[in-house]
């Protein structure tokens, strides 16, 4: 069975010339804009502050730890539903660590998600752990990054 190709098209409209372009390094800004067919909303982008960035406006770093933990949520619900695990609450604390080295040059080294789950009473604990496990090796984007991604889940059960 042939695989199957899912393509993915980005705009990216740079929002930040002040005037002169590029003629410095100080005289630009690093915003720009990012969208895609069908979206309503463009999503607002910059360099982190580190790099003159404006630091109201999402960063590409920030953007790859968001899409490792909404793609690890993603899975992790679409397993509970399936396997009869009723979450009533998910949030994730993720954080990203990230190696500049002394040219400029840099990579993520890693990536710690934290997601903490409630479920609803009655609910199997222990199998909703497991299926963290099965999420992350499931996960779209964890799988095409060459940094560990970990998490480090708390589960809870409401009392009912």
């Amino acid at each position: 069975m042939a695989h199957k190709q899912h393509r993915y098209g980005v705009r990216l409209d740079w929002t930040g010339n002040l005037g002169t372009g590029t003629s410095s390094y100080r005289g630009y800004s690093r915003d720009h804009s990012l969208s895609a067919p069908g979206k309503s909303v463009a999503i607002p982008g910059s360099s982190d502050p580190a790099f003159r960035g404006d630091p109201a406006r999402w960063n590409p770093e920030e953007s790859l730890v968001g899409a490792l933990a909404a793609c690890h949520h993603l899975w992790y619900l679409a397993l509970c539903s399936t396997n009869g695990i009723v979450v009533t609450a998910y949030e994730d604390e993720s954080e990203g660590v990230m190696e500049e080295e002394p040219g400029g040059a840099g990579q993520f080294v890693s990536v710690v998600l934290r997601p903490r789950v409630t479920l609803a009473p009655g609910s199997d604990r222990e199998k909703a752990l497991a299926l963290h496990h099965e999420a992350s090796a499931k996960c779209f984007i964890a799988r095409s990054v060459n940094f560990p991604v970990t998490h480090e889940p708390v589960v809870v059960v409401a009392e009912g």
